[in-house]
């Protein structure tokens, strides 16, 4: 694809979303209930339970070694090259990638950034959670295991909690969490809830987590999940500052305020919707030039040089060449141009000036 279509169509993306949002009514932005603050307590409570388990060598790591000396992999080996597969969908490459291009249609027909903003906050969030846990807990995978029955942290791991299960939480709930509809939003409250249950029991399945770490990422997933309401007032002020940034851009480019190459290269994006001035010079529409900058000392540093008028203001017919009075200086013996019209293709001669 050339450079001018692609710049054709971020001029036509940006003109789109120039336009007024035109939400549905029933389009609301999710709200810190008493409900979801009812199931976000109850999330971080069962948070703290799997990790003081862990940390205490309960029960629960006793079961993680008893799955992990059973190995499903090799109980079930002929849905081994499906779960492959499979837990790609908790890979956070691939997911963001098609979760982005989904909430970047959206965006599209809503004539808003929130779906993508909101998209990269949740992401965020995810790597300071999850990976701080990761790092600080340093817990070594059934692979990378030392002593049975230990509950392998503070090793220089990390996989707990597990990265997959809560990126496929985050990802595929924010479609749920940014749904337009009720109904819309419960089916792919299941979808998402699907696909990331699968993810972790396949992760579990292939042997790269216990059962601890799935429980955890799941868990923490959620969390993100149910706090993203806490962040709308951030959401909303980022997309603000993203189209009050482009309008700055836009006044520079057309005061003169920026580097010439610096404006040729924008001028696709601060150009869209219809705001860059057109002028109407006698008859076809023109867009109007960007000043050039004034050389040094001869005018002040940020306004653009005066530009004369297109044409005069008393319309005059148009002459061609051959009819065009010669200006001469007094006393010269250059032809005029009616004479040599005249003798076009005949030998010229010298004729007495005046």
């Amino acid at each position: 694809m050339r450079t001018d279509q692609i710049l054709t169509r971020l001029e036509r993306v940006f003109a789109r979303l120039d336009r007024e949002p035109e939400r549905p009514a029933h389009l609301q932005t999710p709200q810190m209930s008493r409900h979801r603050v009812v199931l976000l307590g109850s999330t971080l409570v069962f948070y703290l339970a799997i990790v003081v388990a862990v940390l205490t060598t309960s029960w629960l790591v006793r079961l993680d070694w008893q799955i992990m000396f059973f190995r499903p992999y090799e109980q079930w080996p002929q849905v081994h090259a499906f779960l492959d597969y499979l837990v790609v969908l908790g890979q956070r490459g691939p997911t963001a990638v098609m979760v982005a291009a989904w909430l970047g249609w959206r965006c599209w027909r809503q004539h808003t950034l929130r779906p993508l903003i909101t998209l990269g906050v949740a992401l965020l969030l995810l790597n300071v959670t999850v990976g701080s846990v990761k790092l600080g807990l340093g817990r070594l995978g059934p692979h990378y295991a030392t002593e049975i029955g230990s509950a392998e942290l503070f090793a220089g791991g990390d996989i707990f909690p597990s990265g997959h299960t809560a990126n496929a939480v985050v990802t595929w709930g924010i479609l749920a969490y940014l749904a337009s509809t009720v109904v819309t939003r419960r089916v792919l409250s299941v979808v998402s809830a699907v696909v990331s249950l699968s993810v972790g029991a396949t992760t579990v399945y292939l042997g790269t987590h216990w059962v601890s770490d799935v429980l955890l990422g799941w868990s923490a997933g959620l969390l993100i999940l149910l706090a993203l309401p806490w962040f709308e007032p951030l959401i909303a002020r980022s997309e603000a500052y993203v189209f009050d940034l482009r309008e700055l851009l836009r006044r520079r480019a057309e005061t003169g305020r920026m580097p010439a190459p610096v404006v040729s290269a924008l001028l696709p994006l601060l150009s869209a919707g219809g705001k860059w001035q057109l002028q109407r010079v006698d008859g076809p529409v023109a867009q109007e030039p960007l000043p050039v900058p004034a050389a040094a000392g001869a005018a002040a540093p940020h306004s653009p040089a005066p530009r004369p008028a297109a044409h005069p203001a008393v319309a005059r017919p148009h002459l061609i060449r051959s009819e065009r009075t010669p200006v001469t200086p007094v006393g010269s013996r250059r032809p005029a141009h009616t004479e040599r019209a005249a003798t076009r293709g005949a030998a010229a001669r010298p004729i007495a000036g005046g």
